[in-house]
């Protein structure tokens, strides 16, 4: 007498049932992520265009300043014979939206010195952060969310003579 080789039903609906189980853990994990996986996209772009903005200053001699709306972050090139910060022309450093579900805040400085003989136009734009042609940048601390998910922060910062600090969500803070 032969056995005949196989599966009960039983096993292969045992089978389909954790095969389910683990596709749905999948989804559900990859879901929730993609906010994150888009905020961190975003501040690491804002980052290496501000690392760059300041490499750029000290080659080309020119200082570079970033504005930061609501919506918004641009750079701005200073010109010195018309002694304007003028819109910065490169197609790196084009104006960049900022997600409506991102908050982006930031805080310098009170009293932070400017550039000499700049025209006080109010009109003209004026930079937020300054990325001086010897190297500093104006010290400051900007925080990048999810909306207030304020779990998920990510930093950019600079104590204006050391270049930029970059802090992910679970970094120590260094006192």
């Amino acid at each position: 007498m032969r056995r005949s080789r196989g599966f009960t039903l039983i096993e292969i609906m045992v089978v389909m049932v954790v095969v389910g189980l683990m596709a749905v853990i999948a989804v559900v994990n990859m879901g929730g992520g993609a906010q994150q996986r888009e905020l961190e996209n975003a501040a690491r772009e804002l980052f290496l265009l501000m690392q760059t903005a300041s490499e750029q200053a000290v080659l080309n001699n020119q200082e570079m300043g970033l504005v930061i709306d609501d919506e918004s972050y641009r750079f701005l090139a200073f010109n010195s014979l018309e002694r304007v910060w003028e819109p910065q022309e490169e197609r790196l450093f084009s104006a960049r939206e900022v997600p409506e579900w991102m908050a982006l805040t930031y805080q310098t400085e009170d009293n932070l010195p400017t550039l000499p003989g700049v025209e006080d136009d109010e009109d003209a734009p004026r930079p937020d952060l300054v990325f001086f042609s010897s190297g500093e940048i104006t010290p400051f601390e900007m925080q990048m969310t999810a909306g207030d998910n304020s779990d998920l922060v990510y930093s950019i910062e600079s104590d204006g003579l050391n270049g930029l600090d970059w802090r992910t969500p679970g970094d120590e803070d260094e006192l």
